[in-house]
């Protein structure tokens, strides 16, 4: 059976809209939302362009990316 897959950037382009920005809450409530709405790719951030961007990636990764119960969930970071 085809499957489609929903891969989101909205933690990574969503950043790139004049004046918004998500600080590392607000990236991890975002990703949790994300997760609950069994997104299959979370593309976490751009951890290259920041050091707090790079930070919140990682948490990203660290408490999204390894929730129990979302099998085969990937959180990407895009980085160099």
């Amino acid at each position: 059976m085809d499957r489609v897959l929903i891969f989101d950037t909205t933690l990574r382009d969503g950043e790139q809209a004049p004046g918004f920005s998500m600080n590392t809450g607000e990236k991890l409530e975002m990703a949790r939302q994300l997760a609950r709405l069994n997104v299959d790719v979370i593309e976490a951030g751009f951890p290259i362009s920041s050091d707090e961007d790079f930070e919140a990636t990682r948490e990203v990764a660290r408490q999204v990316g390894s929730l129990e119960g979302t099998p085969g969930r990937q959180v990407q970071e895009i980085g160099p």
